[in-house]
């Protein structure tokens, strides 16, 4: 992670495969600056009925299993330590003889982790073999970066500024992130959503060079071999997908790798996490996208999806291989699987494993903050709100389950009680506790008593609700009449329009002003520009997961944590919650600016690493007496480092 030290002599190694000898290359740097690569218990319970109640559903769907119940036999073997096995190895067993050398010259210019291009200095020059090699000028990083801002300003298709961002990734790796870092409320919607949508779209035609691991059924029985393939031996983050549910976007296959990478860079340049410690992984088990499967640049299996026992059985070996490979307190997030996947998948493995679904544990965390926030504009408690959501998928039926978490928490109201409070509709209507025997298992709690109702419109009109959330993926469904019978019921209705990428929006910011008369106070999943209705500009808010995740993952990382519980997803609510200030109340934002984004993050981190150690899941002993100012010391700093 690095410290703050003035002379720091900082050991990073990189492995490549050459002529068939595996050579690794190890540079000696020195920091050229400073910097380094909640809530109230209810009265009447005990801290442990506190922690009890607040698991979610989830523990049901595992038997009664808790996140707090380690099993000692899913607590050990693997680690990072000896992973190739020649501590371990017997005289008679082959083991590789690792060589070292210094890079210099032409390989040091190609590798993204160490080049500086034109920075490097007259010494660096000299020492390191490059005379001849650069222009004769020395420029400085901030002169790099107005340059290399100004040139991606002048393109016009967002596409372009993606692929320039992910060429200047591959180059430069501290240049790409200090771009990121401070151009951040520019560039994220370049590196993310709604760019990367249109990016992993045409991947297979846009694809230059790999990035990440691809495992495909081919790989089955050998993914532990794969993983060793990886260069990095110390990975902190792995972000995972299997393609099948991309943003609104449907089935990509092998194409979803867009997702991966974008999510791991801003773990990186919102999280401080180092790039050398992240891993994108895409699964492949083919695709059942048609028009994929047909065309002749698609890099993926050209097979259709694998399902049932060969899907789980392909799952559980990289899940098992990440663990015996990189140890316990490997951080697995799973992205944009499909929703009778994506459930199985964090029930499953959430009692043995740290793993993390962004879709329904970061989106509800992100959304609870929001609304918890709003409640100083819409006022109110938690629970004297009524909440209707269009979509009962993984992001639906999440923020569903934080929000009844958190309303029991404040009321001491049992959790099954507080559901009542939040209805969901679905593609069949209202749900309702006559259509409990046909719908899957996620979507039964929310199944309340009511005459059922095939729409939407009809559900508000029934249900009269003060917040309005839609998670459906699906575009233009908050019509102006859903909007109008909404703001009929309310002063200032809360409308969250969730769905990515922009296209996929429920609304747009313009039609929630608009049709609310200028009432509503809006959010969305993608950005919108402001809007003047009636001579009053309105600054949409961005409910963006990139608020919470990259702070979570920076906090389990901090206080080596093994396991993910909700009590944490409800810290980094609470710490994102108390970061939005009266300038921006003021403006009708219910979240801080992104400008704001890696304080944010370290004091949602320190949130996050203080319950692990509440909880007993943290392993990093001692705790740090100031975890905010700790986890601002462990983040990466992509300032240039001068060479030996």
């Amino acid at each position: 992670m690095g410290n703050k030290h003035s002379t720091v002599s900082e050991f990073s190694s990189c492995f490549s495969k050459s002529r068939g000898k595996i050579s690794e290359r190890l540079v000696v740097i020195q920091s050229s600056k400073g910097g380094s690569s909640g809530g109230v218990v209810g009265e009447g319970k005990t801290e442990q009925q506190v922690f009890v109640e607040m698991e979610s559903t989830l523990k049901g769907i595992r038997d009664g299993a808790s996140v707090l119940d380690l099993d000692p036999e899913s607590t050990v073997g693997g680690g990072v330590e000896d992973i190739y096995g020649e501590d371990q190895a017997t005289e008679d067993q082959l083991i590789t003889p690792w060589t070292f050398s210094v890079a210099s010259g032409y390989s040091l210019l190609r590798d993204p982790q160490y080049n500086k291009g034109l920075s490097f200095t007259e010494k660096e020059r000299e020492a390191h073999y490059l005379r001849g090699l650069l222009p004769p000028i020395v420029l400085s990083q901030q002169l790099q970066e107005k340059k290399l801002m100004n040139s991606i300003r002048e393109y016009q298709v967002p596409l372009q500024k993606y692929m320039a961002m992910m060429d200047l990734q591959e180059r430069n790796e501290r240049l790409f992130y200090k771009l990121l870092i401070d151009n951040v409320e520019e560039l994220l919607p370049v590196v993310y959503t709604p760019t990367v949508g249109e990016a992993c779209q045409k991947y297979g035609s846009i694809f230059r060079r790999p990035q990440g691991l691809y495992i495909s059924l081919k790989e089955k029985g050998k993914i532990l071999e794969v993983l060793k393939n990886w260069p990095e031996r110390s990975i902190q983050v792995i972000v995972v997908t299997d393609g099948e549910r991309i943003l609104g976007l449907g089935d990509l296959g092998c194409q979803g790798m867009g997702i991966p990478v974008g999510k791991l860079s801003l773990y990186t340049a919102l999280g401080g996490v180092r790039p050398s410690a992240c891993l994108p992984v895409t699964i492949d088990v083919g695709t059942n996208n048609e028009k994929l499967l047909k065309d002749e640049f698609y890099i993926g299996l050209r097979q259709r999806r694998a399902t049932g026992q060969e899907y789980s059985e392909l799952l559980h070996e990289f899940v098992s291989a990440v663990k015996q490979n990189y140890g316990e307190k490997v951080l697995i997030q799973f992205e944009d699987f499909a929703n009778h996947n994506a459930f199985d998948l964090l029930a499953k493995y959430g009692t043995t494993h740290l793993v993390f679904n962004d879709d329904i544990q970061g989106t509800a965390s992100v959304v609870l903050a929001g609304v918890v926030s709003a409640l100083k504009l819409i006022g109110g408690t938690l629970a004297d709100h009524t909440f209707l959501f269009l979509g009962a998928g993984e992001a639906g039926t999440g923020i569903a389950e934080l929000i009844a978490l958190e309303i029991s928490k404040q009321t001491n109201i049992p959790v099954e009680e507080t559901r009542k409070k939040i209805w969901l509709v679905d593609s069949k209507g209202l749900i309702v506790s006559s259509r409990k025997d046909s719908l899957q298992h996620f979507k039964k709690p929310w199944a309340h008593e009511h005459e059922p109702v095939k729409n939407l419109l009809d559900a508000v009109k029934v249900i009269k609700p003060t917040v309005l959330i839609g998670s459906s993926g699906t575009g233009r469904t908050f019509t102006r009449e859903v909007i109008e019978a909404v703001s009929s019921y309310n002063d200032k209705p809360l409308i969250l329009a969730l769905s990515n990428p922009t296209s996929q929006s429920e609304c747009t910011a313009e039609e929630a002003y608009t049709w609310s008369e200028g009432r509503a106070i809006f959010a969305s999943g993608s950005p919108f520009d402001p809007v003047e209705y009636n001579g009053k500009v309105f600054v949409p808010g961005q409910s963006n997961n990139a608020y919470i995740f990259p702070g979570l993952g920076l906090g389990l990382v901090i206080s080596g944590a093994i396991r993910v519980h909700d009590d944490m997803l409800l810290a980094a609510s609470e710490a994102l919650a108390k970061q939005v200030t009266n300038e921006n109340y003021e403006k009708g934002l219910i979240y801080p600016r992104f400008s704001d984004i890696r304080k944010i993050s370290a004091n949602i981190a320190a949130k996050v690493a203080a319950k692990a150690f509440e909880l007993g899941l943290a392993t990093r002993l001692p705790r740090p007496a100031d975890l905010v100012k700790y986890a601002e010391s462990c983040m990466y700093s992509p300032i240039y480092r001068s060479y030996r």
